[in-house]
């Protein structure tokens, strides 16, 4: 699934073509997604113009006139395919048919199609009064944003105080720290020097404010690399994202530690029903 800097990543690659447009046509090619589609969804979204592109958590949030943001999930497989002047391997031609699984269609004012396309459909969609955005089910939950103001070594410590679960489960909680998943929280980890499976609760201060530098750090490496294309995931404009080639432990089993002066060897576990990714030798 999209962690936090691929999301981030395709809404950066949308806001040149959406912000401050108007919504001239959506075509909308199923009743569902995950979930059912909002009633009358194409129609409440026609001639409505989209004030600013946003995103909380893995969720990106267009702001539309009128007083309603449209939610969109990307899910496992979910992308956004642009067209109108951009080129990419993925780019439709705005004449041809849509794909079969092509879902949303959205067209700009000024010329621009973009494409929701999810071959699985495990993404969604929800409209939502603007006002009322932070009390939507998706979003009413969510911890604090990793890149945001209200994240730090503290916010970070009252989080954790008193967990008995591994730090691995705690992190991956969307209540603790929204948008992280199993990549970048294995690899946050590793930067800091700590063991997935210690308890959250027994971290000292120090390495907790060590780990919340690490967090920011990960997130803000990926995101400047564009995402890590493993599987499904493409930027808007069909291009790969990098940052799965400056991977320390994920997915890389067996391989020497990157760390200098450490000679552990990469190693993998399942926790929790995921791979965790650590070395034995640093990470305490």
């Amino acid at each position: 699934m999209p962690e936090l800097p691929e999301v981030e990543t395709v809404r950066r690659g949308l806001e040149p073509v959406l912000a401050g447009q108007t919504l001239a046509e959506v075509i909308q090619r199923r009743a569902d997604l995950r979930w059912p589609l909002p009633e009358r969804f194409a129609e409440r979204l026609t001639g409505r113009r989209v004030n600013a592109l946003g995103r909380r958590s893995k969720y990106i949030l267009a702001d539309l006139d009128g007083g309603e943001t449209m939610i969109l999930h990307l899910g496992m497989s979910g992308r956004v395919l642009i067209d109108g002047g951009q080129a990419g391997e993925f780019h439709h031609d705005v004449m041809s048919a849509p794909g079969k699984h092509d879902h949303v269609i959205f067209r700009t004012g000024a010329g621009v199609t973009i494409t929701y396309n999810d071959a699985r459909r495990f993404g969604a969609m929800d409209l939502a009064p603007t006002p009322a955005l932070a009390d939507h089910p998706w979003l009413a939950r969510l911890g604090p944003e990793p890149l945001g103001n209200s994240f730090n070594a503290e916010a970070l410590a009252t989080a954790l105080a008193g967990k008995r679960t591994p730090v691995k489960a705690a992190l991956l909680d969307q209540r603790v720290v929204a948008g992280l998943g199993n990549i970048y929280v294995c690899e946050a980890l590793h930067r800091s020097g700590i063991a997935p499976w210690r308890l959250a609760g027994s971290i000292s201060r120090e390495r907790i404010e060590r780990l919340a530098v690490e967090i920011v750090a990960t997130l803000t490496d990926a995101i400047a690399a564009g995402g890590s294309s493993l599987r499904d995931y493409r930027q808007a404009d069909g291009e790969l994202g990098y940052f799965q080639h400056s991977f320390k432990v994920y997915d890389r089993e067996g391989t020497p530690c990157p760390r200098d002066g450490c000679r552990g060897t990469v190693q993998r576990r399942v926790q929790g029903g995921r791979s965790s990714f650590w070395c034995p030798s640093c990470q305490r």
